[in-house]
């Protein structure tokens, strides 16, 4: 029972520390995708952490299954029909262009970190960005069990961390006002809904791939959806309702929550800075791990791949956190349309 729960809770922390990145926790994510659409956006988050718990159990079922061992293999598998066989150059294609976005949000996280040390310590962005890509180098050095223990440590301190809040903020919550906000805001939500999860798929099934050591059993498949989805939902709504605090256009802002908690509690702006800064060192150190392993052919390649990727993140970084989000992960959302339905259509074969 013991070693049984150590797996479960390994992958979902690892998971959720790849979700719980730095458009997540600074609020452009929720912003973009959910608050923006009023109360749909509440049945938002709801539909899209429930389609996020579905992929992972069909994911980790894909993988459990059939010894998958590389993105590669999984892409193969997906992509297996007798009757209708993909050529191995488009699968090819498919496969560079999943390493990119990974590769870009990775970027994106670097960029995340170093946006939040300029607006909060005044510090040149080109500080922070680089103090995370040495701590990610340090990361890589211990590969997927660096990763484990990173996200073990961190992640447990973030939700907590992220809850307590939540809690303070909903006590000193205007609902008259947050009502009104929803009204005013109550447009489409599907196609944002969808676009959320699936660009998260994305980024999900490289980094469940490397978790492949700890799927024991079909049980431990099913739970880890199920304590995923409701995690996903109680933090998305925590940061939803602290969105509400923002009194000015929160399209400007590279990160509303961070202005929001401000509003709210000043108090509480330090706590939101240890989730922010958390979040985006596992989801950078989880992506990074994941991309690695795509495209590393030996343990002298991936060192010479991670030292190569974490200096030319510095670099990129500086197009800027919000700029990179907003015009990405809506792109990359439309793409992972294909590979959600690839995975439901794989899992029943």
């Amino acid at each position: 029972m013991g070693f049984f729960m150590k797996n479960l809770i390994n992958i979902i922390f690892v998971t959720l520390g790849a979700l719980i990145g730095a458009g997540f926790a600074s609020g452009q994510e929720i912003n973009i995708f959910f608050f923006q659409s009023g109360t749909n956006g509440i049945y938002g988050i709801i539909i899209s952490s429930i389609l996020i718990g579905m992929i992972i159990y069909k994911s980790l079922k894909i993988i459990s299954e059939n010894n998958i061992k590389t993105y590669k293999d999984f892409l193969e598998f997906i992509t297996q029909k007798k009757e209708n066989k993909i050529n191995n150059n488009i699968k090819t294609i498919i496969n560079i262009i999943i390493n990119i976005f990974i590769l870009i949000t990775f970027f994106i996280m670097i960029a995340g970190f170093g946006a939040y040390i300029e607006q909060e310590l005044g510090l040149n962005k080109i500080i922070g960005s680089t103090i995370l890509a040495i701590i990610c180098m340090i990361a890589f050095q211990k590969n997927v069990e660096g990763l484990v223990n990173l996200s073990n440590i961190v992640v447990p301190i973030l939700m907590i961390s992220l809850i307590i809040i939540g809690t303070i903020n909903f006590k000193e919550l205007d609902f008259l006002n947050a009502y009104k906000i929803l009204k005013e805001n109550n447009n489409h939500f599907l196609l944002k809904t969808i676009l959320y999860c699936s660009y998260n798929s994305i980024l999900l099934i490289p980094v469940l791939i490397t978790l492949k050591k700890y799927l024991k059993s079909k049980k431990q498949l099913k739970l880890v959806s199920i304590i995923i989805t409701i995690f996903i939902i109680i933090l998305s709504l925590i940061i939803y309702s602290i969105l509400f605090g923002v009194d000015v256009d929160i399209n400007r802002l590279e990160m509303p929550a961070v202005y929001a908690i401000s509003n709210i509690n000043k108090i509480l702006k330090p706590l939101y800075g240890l989730i922010i800064l958390s979040s985006i060192l596992t989801t950078a150190v989880s992506l990074g791990t994941s991309f690695l392993q795509n495209i590393a052919y030996n343990e002298k390649s991936y060192t010479h791949f991670a030292n190569i990727m974490c200096i030319s993140s510095v670099i990129i970084s500086q197009i800027g956190f919000s700029n990179l989000v907003n015009s990405l992960y809506p792109i990359f959302g439309y793409w992972g349309l294909v590979q959600i339905l690839l995975i439901f259509v794989g899992c029943s074969k």
